[in-house]
């Protein structure tokens, strides 16, 4: 498959220690991939103590082993790890930012986005991103968004500087923004924006419902019985699926969300939520097996089920 696949950072520092961080990554690089997502209020666990941990792991990682060809996308405009609206997107502080990323990664960075940015004034937007065109013309730096309550106004802002974002959005079988993000895609010049799916296994929910006390889907504050309805119609579903040809069985919300969002025609790949090493070697693992063997119609129902709960 040609979609792409990109590590994610958001419990690192919180239900990811740091050496679990770094199996994590030594994984990832063995196994050829270099792209990594990460943010400045990584990770989100309210202790302000933990405010920019996550990077700081990544760097300590990056300057350990003299990495120059990673390919980071950094989130920014958080001011905090608190869970809480207030962000700072002026053309200014975006300019701080990314050349401080920059400093720091150095050849390593790739991408800055902005983040959970909740504004609905066209010119503040049509600022943030006069920002963003400066560092892509003099460092480089793609342009990215991830979280951003108004897409419209974005399509709408962008129109003088035609820039082609990395869009990060969740999508999974219980929740999907994909349709949200339509005036990006339907703007002039918007097939030339990728779009990422986040969240794939629905923050962690489980086929069986059972979580330990350490779970991600717990610690991120998920109701089990709000997924319930959905998830029965998941289960009478997989048998026929997993019996119907040779191909390696569906067991898990992880396979059911790659499926689900490496077969969506509209999305140029996937950002992995994994917390163990053991998470990442069966993902990757299944991730292959996706691309030898097909499971277009394990995706049709998926989608059939979600039509049915809408």
């Amino acid at each position: 498959m040609e979609k792409k696949l990109i590590l994610g950072s958001a419990q690192w520092g919180w239900t990811v220690s740091r050496q679990e961080a770094f199996r994590l990554l030594d994984i990832w690089l063995e196994a050829g991939f270099r792209d990594i997502d990460c943010a400045t209020n990584y990770p989100i666990n309210r202790n302000p103590a933990d405010f920019r941990a996550s990077e700081k792991i990544l760097l300590e990682y990056i300057n350990a082993h003299g990495l120059r060809d990673l390919r980071i996308t950094m989130k920014i405009g958080s001011l905090g790890n608190m869970r809480s609206p207030e962000i700072n997107l002026a053309h200014s502080f975006i300019l701080m930012m990314g050349e401080e990323y920059h400093r720091v990664f150095d050849a390593n960075l790739d991408c800055i986005m902005l983040h959970w940015d909740n504004r609905d004034s066209e010119s503040e937007i049509r600022d943030s991103l006069g920002a963003l065109s400066s560092l892509q013309t003099e460092a480089g730096i793609r342009p990215g968004l991830s979280g951003i309550a108004y897409p419209e106004i974005y399509a709408r802002a962008n129109t003088g500087y035609g820039l082609s974002f990395d869009i990060q959005l969740k999508h999974n079988i219980l929740q999907s923004d994909f349709a949200r993000y339509e005036p990006l895609r339907s703007a002039p010049g918007g097939s030339s924006h990728r779009f990422f799916a986040y969240g794939i296994n629905a923050g962690g929910v489980k086929l069986e419902e059972k979580y330990d006390t350490g779970s991600t889907f717990i610690a991120r504050g998920g109701q089990p019985e709000k997924a319930a309805g959905t998830l029965e119609k998941i289960r009478s579903v997989l048998p026929g699926l997993n019996t119907a040809f040779v191909r390696p069985p569906l067991k898990t919300m992880n396979h059911i969300g790659l499926i689900y969002a490496g077969l969506h025609t509209g999305l140029s790949g996937i950002l992995l939520g994994v917390s163990s090493a053991g998470q990442l070697k069966e993902t990757l693992d299944f991730w292959r097996n996706i691309g030898t063997f097909d499971y277009s119609d394990a995706c049709s129902a998926f989608e059939k089920i979600v039509a049915s709960t809408r």
